[in-house]
């Protein structure tokens, strides 16, 4: 759910906090920046586990499609990177201008859209370990397998999560 730009009585019925809209967007920012801090970490270290593999001896022994595999993932890597870091830039440049509200907005949607691109990243880094490593099959199944769990835990879960929290309140 996007922060809401309303006066602070409406922020506090929606959530039951009181604070001021700019209070408000204060604690969004600093769950964004909490979120990214997490988000960059992982990404960071498949992005160094894929530089380096291109530099070891047997990634000469990758086929075709497995190179073009492997573009598809750095690629990945470095999107996911760069749509992580939007926010930050966009907070840089509105830095002290009064559009933190907007600057919430723009790093959820930065989130969200890394999310579905780590999601990605991830699926076809273990789908291309195991097309490596045993080959045909089983980089299918590893890929769908690890899709599966992350749908059911980010995606289901939340939604079931927010379904019980709407029903309560």
């Amino acid at each position: 759910m996007l922060p809401s730009d309303t006066d602070a009585t409406a922020d506090a019925q929606i959530d039951g906090r009181s604070e001021t809209r700019d209070e408000r967007a204060d604690r969004n920012w600093n769950e964004v920046l909490q979120e990214l801090r997490v988000l960059q970490t992982g990404t960071q270290i498949l992005t160094g586990f894929l530089l380096a593999l291109a530099f070891q001896p047997s990634f000469a022994g990758l086929g075709p499609s497995q190179r073009v595999g492997y573009l598809v993932l750095v690629s990945l890597s470095a999107l996911s990177a760069v749509v992580a870091l939007a926010p930050v830039s966009v907070h840089r440049i509105l830095f002290a201008r009064r559009a933190k509200p907007a600057t919430v907005r723009f790093g959820h949607l930065c989130m969200m859209a890394a999310l579905v691109l780590v999601s990605a990243l991830l699926v076809g880094v273990v789908s291309f370990v195991f097309d490596v490593v045993v080959g045909g099959a089983a980089s299918w199944v590893s890929g769908l397998c690890l899709a599966l769990v992350i749908t059911a835990l980010w995606v289901v879960v939340p939604l079931l999560a927010l379904r019980r929290s709407e029903r309560t309140s």
